[in-house]
């Protein structure tokens, strides 16, 4: 019993679930677009906060008509 448990071990060990026992999983594909899907949302979030801060999200209630 222990003896199985011990090459058991070894096996998973040494192999793991690599090519051997394939999984299906995230690619390193999927993984890299997912980072940049990531990574683009941040920066419109962050884009969207800068804008909110510096007053530009809103409309200028500057005029183009000078008075006099």
């Amino acid at each position: 019993m222990i003896l199985g448990i011990v090459l058991c071990a070894l096996v998973f060990g040494s192999y793991g679930c690599g090519e051997f026992w394939a999984q299906p999983g995230e690619t390193a594909a999927e993984g890299n677009i997912r980072h940049l899907r990531n990574l683009a949302i941040n920066q419109q979030n962050l884009a969207g906060d800068i804008d909110r801060v510096l007053l530009c999200d809103r409309p200028s209630k500057l005029t183009d008509k000078r008075i006099e």
